[in-house]
C-alpha cells in the first residue's frame, strides 16, 4: 500500500547514507570551526587589552592623553553623540566614574557635552576638531602598527577577512538588539 512503510524501508531510512554521512561530518566541522573561533576571539580580545599595546599607540600617535580618557575617546569619536550612561554602558564602567572622565575629555577640550535633541535633561558627548585630531592620529598610529601583521596576506585574504568581520560584527550587534524572550 502506497504510504506505508515495510521494516525494511524503515531500516533503510535509519541507515546514514551519503548525504547524511556528509551532514553529521560538516556539523562536526562547524562545531570545531565554532570553537576555533571562539578560541581566535579570545585571544584577540586578550592582545587589544593588553595595557602595552594602549601604550605603544598612543606614543606612535605622538599623543599625551590618559589610556582610560584614550578609550573613551575613541568610543565618543566612534559612536557619538552619546550619553553619559550609553558610553557607561558600551565601557562596563561605573556611570559615576565615565561621568568624570567626560568631564576631564571637556577640560581638555577634546570633547564637548550638550543637551540630547530628544531629551533636554540628557547630555551628549561629541568630539571636538581638537579630539577629531587625536582620534584621526590614533586612527594614523593603528594602521602603521597593524601593517606589518597582513605584509604576507593576499589582496584576496585582507578583503575576505575585513568583510566576514564586518559580517560577523553586524549580526552580533543585530542579535544584541533584538529583545530577549521573557520567561511567561
Amino acid at each position: 500500500m502506497l504510504g506505508e512503510l515495510t521494516r525494511a524501508g524503515i531500516l533503510a531510512l535509519a541507515r546514514p547514507t551519503r548525504s547524511r554521512k556528509a551532514s553529521m561530518v560538516s556539523k562536526h566541522r562547524r562545531q570545531v570551526a565554532l570553537r576555533r573561533l571562539h578560541e581566535s576571539l579570545v585571544d584577540l580580545i586578550s592582545f587589544t587589552n593588553l595595557p602595552r599595546g594602549d601604550e605603544e599607540l598612543i606614543a606612535e600617535a605622538g599623543v599625551v592623553l590618559d589610556q582610560a580618557l584614550f578609550r573613551l575617546l575613541v568610543g565618543v569619536e566612534r559612536f557619538g553623540p552619546i550619553s553619559v550612561g550609553e558610553i557607561a554602558e558600551r565601557t562596563d564602567r561605573d556611570h559615576t566614574t565615565v561621568s568624570r572622565q567626560v568631564a576631564k575629555l571637556a577640560e581638555l577640550g577634546l570633547i564637548e557635552r550638550r543637551s540630547s535633541p530628544l531629551d533636554k535633561r540628557v547630555k551628549e558627548a561629541m568630539v571636538t576638531a581638537a579630539g577629531r585630531r587625536v582620534t584621526d592620529a590614533l586612527d594614523a598610529a593603528r594602521m602603521r602598527l597593524s601593517t606589518p601583521v597582513f605584509e604576507h596576506w593576499s589582496d584576496r585574504d585582507l578583503l575576505e577577512l575585513e568583510r566576514l568581520m564586518r559580517r560577523f560584527a553586524d549580526d552580533l550587534l543585530s542579535m544584541s538588539a533584538m529583545p530577549k524572550e521573557t520567561d511567561t
